[in-house]
């Protein structure tokens, strides 16, 4: 049974959300944000912040930590142990934004952008 448990299925097995949340949370690093659904957002939302304060404590165990979470993308760990990182040195979490764009014309599904700040 299922009592209690908060996260969000997507309409996916466990490895194709896994997967999904993990490119997601590639994108939106590498280009800082990405259009998808309301739904799709708000489960990211947590994973990128969560890379940020790690991000930001900057020693090697963070750093293994996050390259366990992308492993096959170098470049986004360096840009966020790099640059982002220190641009959000003064902030304790608050790292992302949700702005509602409107419905998509074939599902009526909200769609948002999810950038950083």
């Amino acid at each position: 049974m299922r009592h209690q448990k908060t996260r969000h299925k997507l309409s996916r097995d466990a490895a194709h959300r896994k997967s999904l949340l993990a490119n997601l949370c590639v994108e939106v690093i590498d280009h800082e944000r990405i259009k998808t659904t309301e739904a799709k957002a708000k489960e990211v939302r947590g994973r990128v912040e969560q890379m940020i304060t790690l991000a930001k404590r900057g020693d090697l165990t963070a750093r293994r930590a996050v390259i366990s979470q992308f492993p096959n993308e170098p470049l986004v760990v360096n840009k966020l142990f790099d640059e982002l990182a220190p641009k959000y040195a003064d902030r304790t979490s608050g790292f992302t934004r949700i702005v509602r764009l409107g419905q998509r014309l074939g599902d009526a599904a909200e769609i948002v952008q999810l950038e950083l700040i």
